[in-house]
């Protein structure tokens, strides 16, 4: 149960693309391939790609189901809870401002988010 570094972006760049490193990881495709998906998938809507309804369409479409996080502590259960509490599976998780890629209990990111708060998640295979 750890953070991994983690950014497949293709010129190493270090934006603000944590939608599209999160699926990414989470799908096993590639920067380029997610990036494409969520702009059509946002040009579809007519809303921008990294927003909530856009990208939760996208992963809904590729298998994905949307789960609450239970609120027994809103304000302590992190994403490194959420990984030790789930050491198997592939989740995204969706903070207030943040999405981050879960496998088998590590989480992948650019930096150390582990202390964020999970609002709900997404999963894969269940």
């Amino acid at each position: 149960m750890s953070f991994v570094l983690y950014n497949p972006n293709p010129e190493n760049n270090l934006v603000i693309d944590c939608t599209v490193r999160a699926i990414s990881k989470a799908t096993g495709q590639s920067w380029d391939e997610t990036y494409i998906g969520l702009a059509v998938e946002g040009y579809v809507i007519k809303d921008m790609s990294n927003s909530n309804r856009v990208w939760g369409q996208y992963v809904k479409r590729l298998g994905f189901k949307r789960h609450s996080i239970p609120n027994t502590c809103p304000d302590c259960y992190t994403v490194k809870q959420f990984c030790v509490d789930h050491p198997r599976g592939t989740f995204i998780l969706a903070t207030g401002n943040h999405v981050v890629a879960v496998v088998n209990g590590d989480y992948y990111d650019t930096w150390d988010s582990g202390d964020e708060i999970p609002i709900y998640v997404w999963s894969k295979g269940d």
